[in-house]
This record gives C-alpha cells, structure tokens and sequence, in this order.
C-alpha cells in the first residue's frame, strides 16, 4: 500500500513535470562543455555491508549502486568530478583512482575530486572490518575494493567521451520536513544524540539544519537533458539489513530519471550532514527502513522536478579548480600500548564476550592516530583513514574548489562534517551559488564537529581525531580560496 502511495503521487508529479525545462535558458557559451556518465558499481554477494562499524555479510541487492560522474572543461582546464555510493573514501582508493583517471584521460591529479554519498547499506571500505570476519567475505570484499580504481577510471572516461557544449542552470529550494537535527540539549543540561522518540528529556535540537536543496542542471544546446547534481545535507543511512543499497539517493535518481531517460545521470552528493539525520523524534509512528528511504526518495525527485522552470541561466566563462592540503592536528597521540589495546578490543568485534561499543569507537580512533612503522604501506592494511605526518601530530587532509566563472562554486570537504560548517562556508562564500559536499578529500577523516560541539561530547565528538578547531580550519581554508579565486576572476 506504500509503495502505491508512492507511485500514484510520483505519477502526478510525471504528468506535471514531463514537459517543463529550466527556465531563462536562452544563455549560450560553446566554450563551456560537460560530459556525464554512470556506471555500476555494485559489490556482490557475499562481500561485507558497510555502515561505519559494518560487519554483515551481504545477502543480497535491493538496488544497484553507481559511480556517477561529471566532467567539465574550458578553456583548456578539464575537471572530474565524481560521486560513488560508499560510506567514505579510502585514503588509498583516491590515491589509486587519481593516478589512474591521470594515466588513462590526462586530467590533472588536483583536478580530480571524488566523493562519497555516504551510503550506510554501500560496501564494507576498512581493511579492520574485514579481518574482523575474515574467511570468504573478507576476501570477497577485498577484491572488490582492488578492482574499484580501474571501474572508476572507466567512468570518468565515459563522461570523457560524452564532453559537449553544455547549459548550466541553477537554484534552490528549501525543504525543511525531512531532516532533523539528532543531537539535543536534555532537561539535565547534557546533550545526547539520537536521544529516543518521544524523550520527555529533550528540551530542544543542539543545532540547525541546512534546509537548501541545491540544484545544477546540464542540457545540450539543444535543450536535451544531459545531468542533473543535487545537493542536500541528509545522513544516507534509512536502510539496514543485509542487501545492498544506495538508499534514497537511488529513489531520488531512479524517479528522475523515469522523465528524462535512461541516458540522463542524477549526481547526488551529501551536504554537510554529520549532525543530520532523518528521524523525527517527535513522531512515534514515522516509517523506517526501505519504505522510509523512498518516502524521502520521493519527496526529493519531487521537489527537484517541481524546481525546473524556476532554475536561472548562469554564464560560464572559465572554469578553474584548486586543491589544498592541510593538516589537523590531532586530539592527541597513541602509545603503542594503547594500540595494542584498541586491536584486541577490535578482533573480539561482535564476538560474545567482545567489547561495548563506545570500546569499539574508542579503539578505531586508537588505530587511526599510532604510527604505524611499516610506513604508509603499513597503514593502508589497517586503515583508511588519511595519513599522519611524519611527526604524527597532525592528520593530512585537504579541502577543494572548482569555481565556474563568478557565479558558482562546487566545495569539496572531508569527513562526516556538522552542518553548521557547510552553513558557514555558504553564507560566506562571494560565489551567489555554492554548493558543499561532505566525504570528498584525499580520504575518510571520520565526524568533524564544529567546535561548540566538543565540549557537548557524544558519539561524534568521542570519534573525532583532530583537536577541537580543526573543522573551522577547514572552513577558513575554503572560504580564503574562494574569496581569492572569485576576486581574480573578477579583475
């Protein structure tokens, strides 16, 4: 009865939608070309589901998952920029996929930014996870992740050989029903995440959310659709069990997608979304599960499809993409006793006798920030984390840019960020259109809370490896290079 809930409304919004185009289309710069394309990415059978702490073996698939990319160019300066329906990004998979997307297209490394949707139902990504199962599925798993460099070159070629002249549309619409907030301040003046449905405790959210869903949409000179990005802060993490998933990102992409065609690609990329999530606390009987994912799904391809007419022309003039590493320090050092510590705690991982959870947060942690004397090769056998500095103080991460002309900007940012920080990025950003994208960057990097949240702890402060401040660090970052890249423009 839900699903043809869902599929009586979506029809509606078919009949309404089928014939409508941005509008003030009448824009035109040939230099400007975009390419797009997607390819499926789905793990099989038997490998290991991977929300953060994942350990299921998977039985199944409920949907593909995709990497879906976008390349642009002009000017000479070509630009991928690609989304996969992971949880995160192995420090070692970019490394990987940059070099080979250079060897195989000639697109600079620094202009090669990925992302992950954040997929919780996606693949088991950490080397510590594996082994924790090991046998078959870890195997299985493995490989997969092996291989996936090599399927993620192939689809940056293929949005390569699609490259034509392109007009971008953009705009915004605010959908505030559907995400929520999860760490509340509680009648006792602590705070608490994911505090329970109904908590006559809660005495209001810790903070905002983002309700801006973002939209940039890509058509032929002759009006044929080619791509569509939408951004919007959401934890993709509805779905559970043990089949694959792309969660409501697919439902979204999968409907859309039902009016513009099989050869139309939907990008989906996650705002800043690490405090975010989809329950409200304050309705006992919301849905859960796939019927919940594509509820939300829906809502979303509806609000985009509804967007259209109202999406301005932009004029793209040149194109320029800039990346720049910086290092966190971090919230403290590890012993090597310690570490040793956090690997027993972690081989005994859903083992009866096997430590709580908060034990299991606290040893990952452990393992991301000890030097490993192996070196780097050492360390991507245990860890996807980005690596440490040679001293072992900071962790080294980066932030990203691609600019189109003066009037909008795509910000790659790493880890599973508070909101409040893509909130502080756009607000200000000097580009009147920007868009930020958690879990890009050289690698995983875990929660990153603004600083108000350290001294609130919970979960996502108890994960965090860098020392309170270095989300804002980042933000600085951003927003000096896009202060810097928007003036020069303008000059």
């Amino acid at each position: 009865m839900i699903k043809n809930v869902f599929s009586i409304t979506f029809f509606f919004v078919l009949v309404m939608n089928s014939m409508l185009l941005p509008a003030n289309t009448s824009f035109q710069d040939e230099g400007f070309k975009a390419g797009a394309s997607k390819t499926r990415m789905t793990p099989p059978i038997g490998s290991i589901i991977g929300d953060s702490y994942g350990i299921r073996v998977s039985e199944g698939v409920h949907d593909d998952l995709y990497i879906k990319t976008l390349v642009f160019e002009h000017g000479g300066e070509k630009v991928a920029f690609i989304t996969l329906d992971v949880i995160s990004l192995p420090h070692l998979l970019v490394m990987k996929s940059r070099q080979l997307i250079f060897q195989q297209t000639g697109i600079a490394v620094n202009n090669i930014i990925l992302n992950a949707t954040h997929a919780h139902a996606g693949p088991q990504m950490n080397p510590l996870f594996w082994d924790v199962l090991g046998g078959s599925a870890k195997l299985k798993s493995q490989e997969y992740t092996h291989n996936l460099p090599e399927l993620i070159a192939v689809s940056v070629k293929s949005a390569v050989s699609k490259i034509q002249p392109v007009r971008v549309s953009v705009g915004s619409v605010q959908e505030n029903t559907i995400s929520f907030n999860r760490r509340y301040l509680m009648k006792d003046g602590g705070f608490r995440t994911n505090p329970g449905k109904l908590n006559p405790d809660v005495v209001r959210p810790a903070g905002p959310i983002d309700p801006a869903l973002s939209i940039v949409y890509f058509e032929s000179l002759d009006k044929k659709p080619v791509a569509i990005l939408v951004n919007f802060a959401l934890h993709v993490a509805i779905v559970g069990g043990n089949r694959f998933s792309s969660d409501f990102p697919g439902v979204m992409s999968e409907l859309i997608g039902k009016i513009k065609g099989e050869e139309f690609v939907t990008i989906f990329t996650n705002g800043t979304s690490g405090n975010i999530n989809h329950v409200d606390v304050s309705n006992p009987d919301q849905l859960s599960g796939f019927d919940e994912s594509r509820r939300i799904g829906t809502i979303l391809a509806g609000r985009v499809l509804s967007a259209l007419p109202s999406l301005r022309s932009v004029p793209i003039q040149s194109l320029k993409a800039k990346t720049q590493a910086i290092n966190l320090p971090v919230f403290r050092s590890v012993e090597q006793s310690e570490a040793e510590w956090a690997r027993d705690v972690i081989s005994k991982f859903g083992k009866s006798g096997g430590s709580g959870f908060t034990d299991v947060v606290s040893a990952w942690r452990m393992l991301d920030l000890v030097k490993y004397q192996g070196g780097l090769e050492s360390r991507h056998k245990s860890t996807t984390t980005v690596p440490l500095t040679e001293d072992g103080t900071a962790l080294e991460t980066e932030v990203s840019v691609i600019a189109f002309g003066d009037q909008m900007a795509l910000v790659g940012f790493p880890g599973d960020a508070f909101v409040e920080l893509g909130l502080g990025i756009k607000l200000n950003s000097p580009f009147p259109f920007t868009i930020v994208s958690e879990q890009s960057g050289n690698g995983t990097i875990s929660y990153m809370p603004n600083k108000k949240a350290f001294p609130e702890g919970q979960y996502e402060v108890n994960s965090v490896r860098y020392s309170s401040g270095g989300g804002e660090v980042l933000v600085d970052a951003v927003i000096e290079n896009l202060i810097s890249i928007f003036y020069h423009k303008r000059q």
